[in-house]
């Protein structure tokens, strides 16, 4: 089961500036009020699936994808874009403001040494991110640091410096997102350029397929390095689309992702 570490001395107000410095650099999603969703379990999705990884969930997004299963990292009271659950989130609730170096301290007193970070959309808080990394134990090298992000955001050479595997998720036109804010040429261009960036497409109908091809031609993505995951919230959805979605998988030489936290867990925050 995913373990957390204990907050220190006992308190239960929100961890907010604390530190050396007193900065308030990191806004991450909460798990419960107060308490920063950094926890350790089992990476559900793509290349590293099934393997057991420390994960940072950091809070706001870019875009706002209808279907979204983190929805409470960026779809707060007021925000208006589709959502499915139409439903908001109370920010102060779902938002804890943490310095660099107690995220570090929190991630090095989990066992795993492949860190995920997530979000939302990581990349937005890139230069925290990288000063984070660099405060973890070292050596570096025991570290495995992956970054999922959606694929509209470069990171800095600061940050890309200590990353291994990007889980790059482009969003299709059933997430909801416009092509001119989701899909950026430059930046999908710089995705397929970079051997450690692996594509992983959510895939909600067979039609969705169209997209995938298209955005593969395009950019010179090879097969191997593309992974479809059937879009759904709950065991049920995800096992009745792999069925359709592996046959696509094999006819095109693409890797099939489940999502293996949704089988174990449900549809819930910490895993």
């Amino acid at each position: 089961m995913p373990c957390m570490l204990p907050k220190p001395n006992g308190s239960a107000r929100p961890w907010r500036g604390w530190g050396e410095s007193g900065a308030v650099p990191l806004t991450l999603a909460a798990q419960s009020p107060g308490e920063p969703e950094i926890f350790a379990s089992l990476q559900g999705e793509g290349l590293s699936a099934g393997r057991p990884s420390t994960f940072i969930r950091l809070s706001r997004c870019n875009l706002a994808c209808q279907w979204c299963d983190t929805a409470y990292t960026w779809r707060f009271e007021g925000n208006n874009h589709p959502h499915r659950d139409a439903q908001t989130f109370d920010r102060q609730a779902n938002q804890v403001t943490l310095s660099e170096e107690l995220a570090a301290a929190r991630i090095a007193a989990l066992k795993p040494r492949r860190l995920v970070i997530t979000g939302g959309e990581p990349l937005l808080q890139a230069p925290a991110l990288a000063r984070m990394i660099a405060l973890l134990p070292t050596p570096e090298s025991s570290w495995h640091i992956e970054v999922e992000t959606n694929g509209t955001v470069a990171p800095p050479p600061a940050l890309d410096a200590h990353i291994h595997q990007y889980n790059v998720s482009p969003k299709l036109a059933h997430s909801g997102n416009p092509a001119e804010l989701a899909l950026i040429p430059e930046r999908l261009a710089m995705w397929a350029a970079d051997p450690r960036a692996l594509f992983k497409f959510v895939i909600a109908a067979p039609e969705d397929l169209a997209e995938v091809l298209s955005l593969q031609q395009a950019y010179a993505i090879p097969a191997s390095r593309i992974w479809l995951m059937p879009e759904g919230r709950d065991s049920e959805t995800v096992q009745t689309r792999a069925r359709w979605l592996a046959q696509i998988c094999s006819e095109h030489e693409f890797n099939l992702s489940d999502r293996l936290h949704i089988h174990l867990y449900g549809d819930t925050r910490g895993t």
